[in-house]
């Protein structure tokens, strides 16, 4: 398999938000507006989260993708590129995260 980065399912996810609603799930998703979309990732969430307190692999790996896939949608939505999270991930790596998190109280 080759390799896979979250830039590729971007564009996936770009290109079924033009396809028809009828063939799309993604398309579906975004036509229903961001609460749908925000309320489909918090699930995946919460399911990732207790797949993996069940120690269940399998399901926290699954889970995992779909959480990313959702994200992914949700990010489409509200019109932020992943470049933009990016940005932000590179930004935070220039310090630890007990500074980063200081930093935001104030």
């Amino acid at each position: 398999m080759s390799e896979f980065d979250l830039s590729a399912l971007e564009r996936l996810v770009a290109e079924r938000a033009a396809a028809d609603p009828a063939a799309s799930y993604t398309r579906q998703l975004l036509d229903s507006g961001v609460e749908r979309c925000a309320k489909k990732l918090g699930e995946e969430g919460v399911e990732a989260a207790l797949a993996a307190v069940m120690n269940d692999r399998e399901g926290l790996t699954k889970e995992s993708a779909d959480v990313l896939f959702h994200l992914l949608v949700l990010l489409r939505a509200r019109g932020i590129p992943l470049a933009d999270v990016y940005a932000e991930l590179k930004s935070r790596m220039a310090q630890s995260g007990l500074a980063e998190k200081a930093a935001r109280r104030g």
